[in-house]
């Protein structure tokens, strides 16, 4: 039986709003996003933006969400979290100086560029205090075929290489067919 997955990317994160209205006027209007599918009821709402082909945004609206406290990127917390920011790739550098642009032609602070040596990044925040980067590729498919891990103290697991280790756990015996549930937006499309 091969255990090898065929992944196609991050098909959505979801977050959370009290302001859906703000959050759509952000990432639809100012960062180009268009929205795709969107449901609800009373107190529960969930829509989307389209990234790619197969990569989206969501946004539930919860009432009683507040927004994030400002947290600059990749700056080191104490407690419980699980999140630092949402990084969307850009197409090439023009990409990155139009999205900036656009921004400062708003109002809306956006970083300098960067240049992290595999890729070119802009920063800001989204109306929920989310924080977001547009990033372009440099040097990222060669990367991902020939891994670069360098760390003078590296996590032990990472001395036994970047791909799979399939001893690690057991492959199924057999694979059947999903159950399926009816779930949140089940009954919008035909």
């Amino acid at each position: 039986m091969n255990g090898s997955l065929r992944f196609t990317g991050i098909h959505h994160l979801a977050m959370a709003t009290c302001d859906l209205n703000g959050t759509i006027v952000f990432w639809r209007d100012l960062v180009g996003l268009p929205l795709f599918l969107g449901f609800g009821r009373q107190g529960y709402r969930q829509y989307f933006f389209s990234i790619s082909d197969n990569c989206a945004l969501s946004f539930f609206e919860w009432p009683d969400t507040k927004p994030l406290i400002e947290k600059d990127h990749g700056v080191p917390v104490a407690g419980p979290f699980a999140f630092d920011h949402v990084a969307i790739g850009l197409e090439g550098s023009r990409d990155l100086a139009l999205i900036k642009a656009r921004f400062e032609a708003a109002g809306i602070w956006m970083s300098e560029a960067v240049d992290h040596g595999f890729v070119h990044s802009v920063y800001t925040f989204d109306p929920n205090n989310i924080a977001v980067e547009f990033s372009v590729s440099i040097m990222d498919s060669e990367l991902r075929c020939a891994p670069v891990l360098v760390e003078k103290n590296p996590p032990s697991e990472v001395l036994r290489g970047p791909f799979l280790q399939p001893e690690r756990y057991p492959e199924p015996s057999s694979i059947p067919d999903p159950v399926l549930y009816p779930g949140e937006g089940k009954d919008i499309l035909p």
